[in-house]
């Protein structure tokens, strides 16, 4: 028990120091607030009116789409993240400390919860101040956006492995970028995706994120927990359990 409550402990100190550089490097603060508060209001008023009409009307289309954007790219940096320490010989530092082997790891991952909950608060008030109303009301959106966050932790998982695979910071966040941006635009995140070519309808309907906005919308719209929400919680699962032990038996090895 002891064990447990140090390297918890261990993990929280990480975690801290790794939310820490975000206050010393105010620039990292662009992915987490700029960018979902800058793309909900392009995406709104510049597309709003082509795809649904007018603006109120495509924000409960539009939100659920800039919620999953803006935290798969939290998700996607986590890799660069780990990368760069691992370059810098960080982890090495940690390795001669007397701390659990795996809080350098597992504090990154911790630290990235913060932040994809205050990138989900700035991307919800931003839409709320441009005119959007929950029908569902504001307790379907903190369930919501609390499955939004676990399915893209779970998520981080598989760019942590990329991150710990590739030997380069600026590869890793190429690629996972690409990512990304693929899983985001190839889904039905800002369209609907009847208005797709064929062999893209068939690829939205295979992406996981289609199915991760659908329940969010869901949930936003109804409070209703459907199909696409136990879908992608065991999918959220899955990930877990099948790269989370890749990711620490990569990581042992190399450090």
């Amino acid at each position: 028990m002891n064990n447990l409550k140090k390297t918890i402990s261990d993990i929280l100190t990480i975690a801290r120091r790794s939310l820490l550089k975000l206050k010393h490097n105010p620039e990292q603060f662009a992915d987490v607030i700029i960018m979902p508060v800058f793309f909900m209001l392009v995406f709104a008023f510049l597309f709003g009116g082509a795809i649904a009409g007018d603006t109120k009307a495509y924000l409960p289309i539009l939100i659920p789409g800039i919620l999953a954007q803006t935290l798969l790219g939290i998700s996607s940096a986590t890799g660069t993240a780990i990368n760069t320490d691992m370059e810098k010989g960080i982890f090495d530092r940690f390795k001669s400390l007397p701390m659990a082997r795996i809080a350098p790891l597992a504090g990154s991952l911790v630290a990235d919860i913060p932040r994809y909950a205050i990138s989900a608060a700035f991307a919800i008030l931003t839409g709320y101040l441009i005119g959007w109303r929950p029908e569902a009301g504001f307790g379907a959106v903190l369930v919501g956006t609390l499955f939004m966050i676990f399915v893209t932790f779970s998520i981080s998982w598989i760019f942590a492995t990329i991150g710990l695979l590739v030997n380069k910071a600026a590869t890793i966040q190429v690629f996972s970028q690409m990512i990304m941006m693929i899983l985001t635009f190839m889904s039905n995140a800002f369209v609907p995706t009847e208005t797709l070519p064929k062999v893209l309808q068939t690829f939205t309907r295979f992406n996981p994120v289609t199915h991760m906005i659908a329940a969010l919308r869901e949930i936003f719209a109804t409070g209703a927990i459907g199909f696409d929400f136990w879908l992608s919680l065991g999918m959220g699962v899955a990930m877990i359990l099948i790269f989370a032990p890749i990711t620490l038996r990569i990581y042992n090895k190399k450090i």
